[in-house]
């Protein structure tokens, strides 16, 4: 394949649309999704990790704050990197010898698909995708050059993937896999590979340090994950998932995976593609945590369909025009475009709350697919907390009255709706959920608690038997978001032993986290 150069009108109108299209489309109803609390919550606090996951996005939380940290500005970031990730779709098509209705199939699969709900959602697959896709494009601009700097520019990406999400491992390992199963094996006997293997260790190093001085929270993360999510996924269900993604599309990325696979110069990139696969698949994996693999298949694809559709224009309108018209039925499931009520409403009409799509973390059916279910009730949660403690005050010294969160989108949410003239103190508000565990402070003392919670605390959570009284104060109403019968629990006069024994459980918590 002879290498085309980028077609950049084309290129950039997309992008554009691609950056925009996920602003016009979601209802204005829905708030936040409630990891993105914690993800700005995290650039609150800025440090070298967190227990959830790498910094890269939370530095990006922080920028957002210094603006005045908005919903907008928030969502910035998900729709850039979006249309970056396109940008680099079409470069990869156009190294691969694509033209411009290459290079223009490329771009709209990033569009469609379940790239449109991923690229609004300001989460770290927005990292990981792009940092893939970067990475795929310097090692093909390696072979199609042999200047080894690309490699070196490769790791570089690779560094700043490890940043993003530690997931950039799998693509590590299929991309070393990939160069020692190829004619390319030779790099490993160049200095200039190892240099830059020296280089993406020294620029993770910071990182690996932290998780090494905070007990490897990773290793902690993962079987927290293994225990609640992931022992539900089985392998075929994977597999079905790789052809639901991005559905629009498969015959494109199923196209450039054989292509690919017959081309000897860049049979690599399918080879990297197979061992992503088998990786994920074997280490129980979700199947999008593949989606950072396809964008250099649709690439391929987008390339090979355009030569075998030269000369017929017919061809490349009827794709275009099918591509567009099997994505339209898809945005309902893909961004939450209509209010929860007509959304549900919609879903049971056509069937799909039989499908197993609308089934969440707790293995049931609900009216709502589980992102939107948790971009629903924060408001209504924060604002009925604070005039709780307003209520309060009255009787109660404010500054003795502590605000409690049993996870971080409950305490992520009350920080982010808690504007100054509110009079909440943010060190009062904590959680042990989470990377809020780590932001507790030392001395943390309170007469009485407002408890944020599903239920009422167990009996055998001994600390919540030092009150003399507890009132049920409110809870969140909304039906259809996940917060659905969160209460708003007032527990007063904790006496000494009740309050020594929260501090001492909290202390022993983090102390897990520090060497």
């Amino acid at each position: 394949m002879k290498r085309e150069q980028p077609y950049w009108p084309l290129i950039l109108i997309l992008a554009f649309l691609k950056f925009v299209l996920p602003l016009l489309l979601q209802h204005p109803v829905y708030e936040l999704q409630r990891d993105e609390y914690l993800y700005y919550q995290q650039g609150q606090h800025f440090d070298f990790g967190y227990l959830e996951n790498p910094p890269l996005l939370s530095y990006l939380g922080m920028i957002s704050s210094w603006f005045g940290g908005s919903e907008a500005w928030i969502k910035f970031w998900p729709c850039l990197f979006g249309a970056a990730t396109l940008v680099v779709t079409c470069l990869i098509t156009a190294e691969l010898g694509g033209k411009l209705f290459a290079q223009f199939l490329a771009a709209l699969s990033i569009i469609t698909g379940a790239y449109l709900r991923v690229h609004y959602l300001f989460q770290p697959n927005i990292l990981d995708i792009f940092f893939w896709s970067l990475a795929i494009y310097l090692l093909i601009r390696y072979i199609n050059s042999k200047k080894e700097n690309y490699i070196i520019w490769m790791a570089i990406s690779l560094a700043f993937g490890w940043w993003s999400k530690y997931s950039v491992l799998f693509i590590a390992v299929a991309i070393i896999a990939g160069l020692l199963l190829s004619p390319y094996r030779n790099i490993f006997l160049r200095k200039k590979a190892w240099l830059a293997a020296g280089l993406a260790l020294l620029l993770i190093m910071p990182n690996l340090l932290w998780q090494y001085s905070h007990n490897w929270p990773v290793i902690h993360h993962m079987e927290e994950l293994q225990a609640t999510q992931l022992k539900y996924i089985n392998r075929s269900d994977f597999l079905k998932e790789q052809l639901l993604l991005l559905l629009p599309v498969v015959f494109v990325w199923i196209t450039g995976l054989t292509s690919l696979l017959r081309n000897s110069q860049y049979r690599i990139i399918a080879i990297i593609y197979v061992t992503v696969i088998a990786l994920l698949m074997f280490g129980s994996g979700k199947g999008y945590y593949a989606l950072g693999a396809y964008p250099m298949l649709l690439a391929g694809g987008a390339a090979a369909i355009e030569k075998w559709s030269e000369g017929k224009k017919w061809l490349r309108y009827a794709i275009t025009v099918f591509i567009i018209g099997l994505s339209i039925p898809f945005i309902p499931l893909l961004l939450p475009v209509w209010k929860p009520e007509k959304l549900a409403a919609f879903y049971q009409q056509y069937g799909i709350d039989k499908t197993g799509l609308l089934k969440w973390e707790d293995q049931k059916e609900h009216p709502l697919p589980q992102d939107f279910a948790d971009m629903l009730g924060w408001k209504e949660l924060a604002e009925k907390t604070i005039r709780a403690y307003h209520n309060i005050s009255g009787v109660h010294n404010m500054l003795g009255t502590a605000i409690y969160c049993r996870n971080y989108g409950q305490a992520g949410a009350l920080k982010y709706y808690n504007e100054p003239e509110a009079g909440l103190n943010h060190r009062f508000i904590f959680s042990d959920n989470g990377s809020f565990l780590l932001w507790v402070p030392k001395e943390l003392s309170f007469k009485n608690l407002l408890f944020i919670g599903r239920r009422m605390p167990d009996k055998g959570d001994e600390v919540f038997n030092h009150f003399e009284k507890v009132t049920i104060i409110d809870s969140v109403t909304n039906p259809y978001s996940r917060q659905f019968g969160d209460k708003i629990i007032f527990f007063e006069n904790i006496d000494t032993a009740g309050l020594r024994l929260a501090q001492d459980g909290l202390k022993a918590e983090k102390q897990k986290f520090n060497r």
